[in-house]
């Protein structure tokens, strides 16, 4: 198997830490392509490469096909498929994860559109929602059941697997606005945030120096600005 896998600007791409951060973190060796956020509509340069427009893409070239995998999920699954690890191999760990990362999947919207990933800011937040504070009391909720039915110190035992790549995102949305989320599920945020590949991530983060206007736009929507750790 040959892969490359192509996501966006690591200060602003949720969806394509996921997979980047399990092959990372798992030792799936890949070919890493950036394909920025050129403006707030990417649809047309990215349909070169991904069915839907979106990142994250993976492309697997093996025996003499390539094949095209989309969306972070289905990367996941894909993985899944061909490499140990992805999930855990406990019975009920693994299906803890998969409810868990598919929850992350479909749900936690007010969570993704009130506080928008970046990676190399931190954000004093406006006054949270009822829609947000629930978003926030569920993440709580989840991280607790986890750690302690299987252990810790990631979400579904003591090896890191596909959920706790589902939610690393929110690891960084949380230290960027200061979320509170109780001690125990902190100190699952703080594990994550020091693991070595949430530190590759981040340092390409703070190492970007390009910015596209909606993102900022919509980071500014939601609190003032306290401090900025981007390359100028």
């Amino acid at each position: 198997m040959a892969y490359t896998l192509i996501t966006a600007n690591r200060n602003y791409s949720s969806w394509s830490l996921r997979p980047w951060v399990l092959m990372t973190a798992l030792g799936i060796a890949f070919e890493d392509r950036i394909e920025p956020f050129a403006s707030a509509t990417n649809y047309a340069a990215f349909r070169s490469f991904s069915p839907t427009g979106q990142v994250p893409a993976l492309i697997d070239r093996a025996n003499g096909e390539e094949r095209t995998i989309w969306d972070s999920l289905g990367i996941i699954l894909y993985l899944a498929d061909r490499h140990p690890g992805v999930w855990p191999a406990d019975e009920a760990a693994r299906a803890f994860a998969q409810c868990a990362a598919a929850e992350m999947h479909s749900g936690f919207s007010t969570l993704r559109n009130d506080c928008t990933m970046n990676v190399g800011v931190r954000v004093e937040p406006h006054v949270h929602s009822p829609a947000l504070g629930r978003d926030i009391a569920r993440l709580r909720e989840l991280w607790e059941q986890g750690l302690d039915r299987f252990g810790g110190p990631f979400l579904a035992g003591s090896s890191f697997t596909a959920v706790d790549a589902f939610y690393a995102p929110v690891a960084f949305r949380v230290r960027t606005y200061g979320l509170d989320v109780g001690p125990q599920a902190q100190a699952w945020v703080d594990h994550m945030l020091a693991h070595p590949a949430m530190l590759r991530w981040e340092e390409a983060a703070l190492a970007e120096s390009w910015r596209e206007d909606s993102h900022e736009a919509e980071m500014g929507a939601a609190g003032r600005i306290i401090a900025d750790y981007r390359a100028v």
